[in-house]
């Protein structure tokens, strides 16, 4: 497929970007361009193009906004000792961005033009991409459909984007373990449900949760399983790990409720490489609890593109505390490797690296 490019006609100046990297946020700083990609039922994709990045422009109808037909993704890219830029695995993202369509009722986008996509978009915006420890280039794929059509049905009419964004810690300032927030009042999915699709609608789901996180002190909220006896299932944006004193990771297995995380994926494979145990399995909150208290279960973390891998410090639950209190050394050292493979510090084993610019 190829791009029309319509290059953005007041570019950002060089002391303007280097001054926006200086002070990173999360998600709040976007670069001069988008790429989009539009789809009719009975034409495919088509008008493939690079353009400045601006407003869009939809009907009040527009099937997005009255049945959330909408799906995303996260990637990042990593400037090189070489000022080349990469990014981390993004076959993986396009095959899961296709499930998610799938499930959404969304048309699939081809690996090559998700892929295409990104090369588009950073080979233009290249000066954004930030190289300062732990920093990278957050690339932000989206698919929604556009028809303006209030009848509950499939839409006919869609486009697809990619917007991109500098990007430091998702938790501000220098990593530290994190505090998380236990519900008991919601759910973040269930069986036959959308919980294994990156939509936009799960997450809105997740919110309020993370809103009595965050006014009990936490960073985050961790959702259970109330059908299998509370297991562990996932953060509003993130999978978990937990590490035991016999060389073993523990995971909630992917029953269909989990997204399932191209993070995850990756320190299951770094985890294996080293010769650890990984258990994919329902874990009861009890057993975290029993462990961290005798000493079995050492540590804890959290991993997405976003938070990378993030230790856990402290699981609220109610009037109830789980304190981690090991060093932490397997999270920061799965942590370390994985950037240092994103970064190219580190040789990249299983070929999971591709060249954007």
């Amino acid at each position: 497929m190829e791009f029309d490019v319509v290059p953005h006609p007041n570019p950002t100046p060089e002391s303007a970007i280097a001054e926006a990297l200086a002070d990173i946020g999360f998600g709040t700083t976007y670069t001069d361009h988008t790429v989009v990609v539009d789809y009719r039922v009975g034409t495919g994709w088509h008008s493939a193009r690079v353009e400045p990045f601006g407003d869009i422009t939809l009907s009040p109808a527009a099937a997005v906004l009255h049945y959330a037909e909408t799906i995303f993704e996260g990637l990042k890219a990593y400037v090189h000792d070489d000022g080349s830029v990469y990014t981390f695995r993004p076959e993986a993202n396009a095959d899961r961005f296709r499930r998610s369509a799938r499930r959404m009722a969304l048309p699939e986008l081809p690996e090559e033009v998700f892929v295409a996509s990104l090369e588009e978009l950073v080979s233009r915006d290249k000066a954004w991409v930030p190289n300062g420890e732990g920093e990278s280039l957050y690339l932000r794929p989206f698919l929604f459909a556009t028809e303006a059509f209030l009848g509950v049905r499939p839409a006919t009419e869609f486009t697809y984007r990619v917007i991109a964004s500098p990007a430091g810690n998702i938790f501000g300032g220098e990593l530290r373990p994190v505090k998380i927030w236990v519900s008991r009042d919601y759910v973040r999915a269930a069986p036959g449900g959308t919980g294994s699709a990156k939509t936009g609608g799960n997450y809105a789901g997740s919110l309020v949760a993370q809103r009595q996180a965050i006014e009990k002190g936490c960073d985050q909220v961790l959702f259970l399983d109330p059908l299998h006896e509370n297991a562990v299932e996932e953060l509003g944006g993130m999978n978990v790990f937990l590490v035991r004193d016999d060389n073993t990771l523990i995971t909630p297995e992917l029953t269909g409720t989990i997204l399932e995380g191209v993070t995850r994926d990756s320190i299951i494979q770094l985890a294996k490489d080293r010769g650890f145990t990984v258990e994919e399995r329902r874990i009861r909150l009890e057993e975290w609890a029993a462990g961290a208290a005798d000493g079995s279960i050492t540590e804890a973390f959290a991993c997405g593109t976003a938070a990378v891998v993030t230790p856990i410090g402290q699981l609220l639950d109610g009037e109830e505390t789980i304190t981690m209190t090991g060093d932490f050394s397997t999270t920061m050292s799965l942590r370390e490797e994985l950037l240092g493979i994103q970064t190219g510090r580190v040789e990249d084993r299983h070929h999971w690296l591709h060249k954007l610019a």
